[in-house]
This record gives structure tokens, C-alpha cells and sequence, in this order.
């Protein structure tokens, strides 16, 4: 939910960007038009094509997105993100006039045609028109993000939007981060506990926050208390074991944090590094779709998912009579998966399997069996018309609908049952990092080929490569194998 949350941030943020710079345009628009004395037009041809915002929106907001004013910094001051708007307005720009000079004298509404005025934007009107729009940008910008940004840390002050953390180490380090985070409450980030660096925890409170356990507790302690992340705050002497804590960290569904005990600029260069009051912070790990990716990965599945149900109506519908003359039960079956952050929905699908009542004549050992793990090939409980549909992959249609809802994406790792995951996340190492993603429909591991019985363990290499390398060309290029890979599968049961 935190992620969805995030995602929605996102959104409102670009949109209203969007309306400023919008506005900027027509501003100083406007201001041109007022000083040649031309009055405003009653045409609207007019009124959309003379400003320049379909030269300013894509170049302003590629400059923000490029100086990473999407990404979730709760933690960058307000000066700091007035500083980045100011690049972005002067990076926006100078995009702009690359775009002008290669569109000629029409883009700014010039009569002249001499490539000195082109060059130089010597026509007086025109270069007023940039001139105000480059004073009128940063200044919408910035005066709409700082009240948007007080208004969130006024929220956050009255417990709206936290996000809730642990801190792992009860030493120095560890009560400076307490501090820290504390004392800088619009970050809306909530310590909720500690987690001692000992073995065993060795006192009950820190810093007036309960002391749930030692490292040797931290599993436990994860799961009968969740946060959405961990901030490691480990005193020097005890960093040899830092990898074997993060390797037990990868069981869960979490960012994580580290807060070294040295100056920023022995840091590694390749993680994300940010700074709250001096104090060094490492994004160890995080969700990819932070930001203005996971805006554009639910776009992508709010337009496919819909494009989808329009196209496949008639076939659901079918297959929806199918089911119903195939025997007892409801045609939609319903059962918990888990999904993102670990969170748990209700996963649609046509049902394949007997209803509970039409198992009477199935071995009562048999039917134990297959209870317990995944559908096999050869499982007594499938129907014949299930069968079809299993093969075809035909009786997956309904999850279009967990894609609307948001529950599901597109493409993903595929979910699990609750049960399932709480032993591969012991079993196998990393399997949460899945969480870390929407569950899909489709994805990097089925249009290969592992899907129903097969190599489990390839499977998860195949989602964690899907996690790690995660972009929307990847995602495009998934559904347009899962076209000719995905509706059959010689391993589907």
C-alpha cells in the first residue's frame, strides 16, 4: 500500500508540474501579446497553438525526471529541492531553444528568416516571451513544490504518510539515527523500534523506543512487527558481520538503509547515497518502481489490461458458459496470493478444479496429496474443461481484472500462495526480492518457458533478474513475447 501510495504522490506531483509550466507559457504568452498590442485572440486554434507548451512540457519535465525530482526523497530538504528545480528549469530551457532553433521561425511565431535573427531570437517579441517564461518557470515551480512540500510535513506531523522503520544497533550510531529521524519529523519518517547489535537483546527501551530483540531474534522480530524498512546502524566493531545480516534481511519484503559510521566520501559510488543533517544515509535496497516508474508501469497496465477485456470479452464470456455446463460450482475462483510489500488479495480465476462437493469419488489420499503443493500433472481434481483451459492458459483472463484494482501488473513474477512463500523464503535465498515488484499475469520466467512444472529454482533466478533489471522497455518487450510464448507451454498442467 505504501508503494501504491507513493505511486499516487508521483502522479499528483508531474501533473501539477505540468499545470505550472502549462501556465508559465500562457503567461508569458499573454505578457507578449499585451506589449505588441494585440489583445487576446477569439480564436482557439489560436489560443492552442501559439504558446509553447508542447515545446516546454516534455523538455522541463524530462530535466526533472532526469534530476531525480520523482524519486521518494523524504529526506531532501527544501532548499535542496529548490536548488534541483532551478537546474531543471534551467536544463528545460536550454532544451527548449535546441527544439526552437531546429523548428524554425514558426515554433515563436517569427516573420523573419534571416539566420542571424534565428540564431540570436532577435525579433523583440519573441525574446521577451522566452525571457518571462524563464522567470515565471523556476518561480511556479518552486512556489507550488515548497507549499506542496509543507503541506506534507504538516500532515506527517500529525502522523499522516509515515513510514515506518526499525533500527538495527541500540549504539552511538544507532541513537544518532534515532535522533536524527526524530528531530526531523516532516520526513514522516517513524522509528518504531530498535533491534540490538548484541546476540541477545541486553536492555528493554532506547531512546524511549521499545528494544524488540538481538540480531540473533531479527527474523522473529521482522515478522511479529512489520516496518516498511530497516535502517542498519551498526558500530564499527560489529560491520564484519554486516553481510551475513543482509543476506538474512533478503527474506523480507523491505528497503533497506545503511547508515555508516564514516565520511560521505569514503562511500561506495555505485549505491544510492543521500544525507539528513550531515549523517550519511545508503540505499542498500529499494523497490524499482519508485518514482515515476511505477506511474508508467500502471499506465501501461490500466491501458493493456482494458485494451484486453474489450478484445477478450466474447472468449470470457464462453468460457464463463463452459465452466457452468461443466459442472457444480462457481465460475470464478478465488484464492489468496501475495503481492506486493507482501500484502494479499484475492487472485480470479475460471475455475478448472472440482468444487468441493464434486469430490467424492477422488481417492480421499490422493486428494490430500494434491491439497498440499502445487497443481500437478495429472492432478484428479482438474475438470476436462479446466484441462483446456490450464493448457491454453485461457482460465489466467479474469487476473485483468487484479490488474485494474492494482492488486496485479501486466508483467511480473507470478504470485504464490501465503504458505508457499513462508517456505521458499527460508528455503531459498532472495526469494522475497520478488515482493518488491507487482505480482503479473506474464513474465520474464513464463515467456521462458518456467511455468507450472518446472525448475523452481530457475524460475527464481529467472524473477530476481526481472526485479533487478526492471524497465518499461523490458516490461513492453515481455508482452510482446508472451504474444507467441505465453498462451501455450508444453509445461502448463
Amino acid at each position: 500500500m505504501l508503494k501504491q501510495r507513493h505511486q499516487l504522490f508521483v502522479a499528483l506531483f508531474a501533473a501539477l508540474d505540468a499545470l505550472v509550466i502549462t501556465g508559465a507559457c500562457y503567461a508569458a504568452w499573454g505578457f507578449r501579446r499585451g506589449a505588441a498590442h494585440q489583445g487576446f485572440p477569439e480564436s482557439w486554434e489560436t489560443w492552442v497553438k501559439e504558446p509553447l507548451v508542447l515545446v516546454a512540457l516534455p523538455s522541463v519535465l524530462g530535466a526533472m525526471l532526469l534530476l531525480g525530482l520523482y524519486r521518494p526523497r523524504r529526506d531532501r530538504s527544501i532548499g535542496a529541492e529548490i536548488g534541483q528545480l532551478m537546474k531543471a528549469s534551467l536544463l528545460g530551457l536550454c532544451g527548449m531553444v535546441v527544439i526552437l532553433w531546429a523548428l524554425g521561425d514558426a515554433a515563436l511565431g517569427l516573420t523573419r528568416t534571416t539566420n542571424a535573427e534565428r540564431l540570436g531570437l532577435l525579433a523583440d517579441p519573441a525574446r521577451m516571451q522566452l525571457a518571462l517564461l524563464a522567470a515565471l518557470l523556476p518561480t511556479g515551480l518552486i512556489g507550488h513544490r515548497v507549499a506542496l512540500r509543507l503541506m506534507l510535513r504538516e500532515l506527517r506531523r500529525r502522523g499522516r504518510n509515515l513510514r515506518h522503520v526499525a533500527i538495527i544497533g541500540v549504539g552511538r550510531l544507532g541513537q544518532i539515527a534515532c535522533r536524527t529521524l526524530s528531530r526531523n519529523s516532516w520526513t514522516g519518517i517513524n522509528v518504531a523500534y530498535f533491534v540490538s547489535h548484541a546476540k541477545k537483546r541486553d536492555r528493554e527501551q532506547c531512546l524511549g523506543r521499545p528494544v524488540r530483540g538481538g540480531i540473533d531474534d531479527l527474523e522473529h522480530v521482522l515478522d511479529a512487527h512489520k516496518v516498511d524498512a530497516v535502517y542498519l546502524a551498526l558500530p564499527h566493531a560489529e560491520w564484519p558481520a554486516l553481510p551475513d545480516i543482509l543476506r538474512r534481511l533478503e527474506r523480507f519484503a523491505l528497503d533497506v538503509r545503511i547508515i555508516p559510521d564514516v565520511p560521505l566520501r569514503y562511500l561506495p559510488q555505485n549505491m544510492v547515497v543521500s544525507e539528513l543533517e550531515g549523517m550519511p544515509v545508503l540505499s542498500y535496497r529499494e523497490s524499482p518502481l519508485y518514482g515515476v516508474g511505477g506511474v508508467t508501469k500502471r499506465v501501461l497496465d490500466v491501458l493493456g489490461a482494458s485494451a484486453a477485456l474489450l478484445l477478450f470479452a466474447p472468449v470470457m464470456v464462453l468460457i464463463a458458459l463452459l465452466v457452468r455446463l461443466g459442472g457444480p460450482g462457481p465460475v470464478i475462483f478465488k484464492q489468496r496470493r501475495v503481492g506486493l510489500g507482501g500484502e494479499q488479495f484475492m487472485l480470479y480465476k475460471f475455475r478448472t478444479m472440482r468444487h468441493v462437493e464434486d469430490e467424492a469419488g477422488i481417492d480421499p489420499a490422493t486428494l490430500d496429496d494434491a491439497r498440499a503443493a502445487w497443481t500437478r500433472r495429472g492432478d484428479p481434481r482438474i475438470t476436462p474443461v479446466g484441462r483446456v483451459l490450464r493448457r491454453l492458459s485461457l482460465d489466467e483472463l479474469p487476473q485483468l481484472l487484479n490488474v485494474l484494482k492494482g492488486e496485479m501488473s501486466l508483467v511480473g513474477p507470478r504470485p504464490e500462495r501465503p504458505e508457499l512463500i513462508d517456505r521458499f523464503k527460508e528455503d531459498w535465498r532472495g526469494y522475497m526480492l520478488r515482493q518488491h515488484v507487482k505480482a503479473g499475469m506474464t513474465g520474464w520466467a513464463q515467456v521462458n518457458g518456467l511455468r507450472g512444472d518446472s525448475d523452481l529454482k530457475k524460475r527464481i533466478q529467472h524473477d530476481l533478474f526481472y526485479v533487478r533489471h526492471w524497465s518499461l522497455r523490458f516490461d513492453l518487450w515481455i508482452l510482446w513475447l508472451t504474444l507467441f510464448r505465453g498462451f501455450f507451454n508444453r509445461n502448463a498442467i
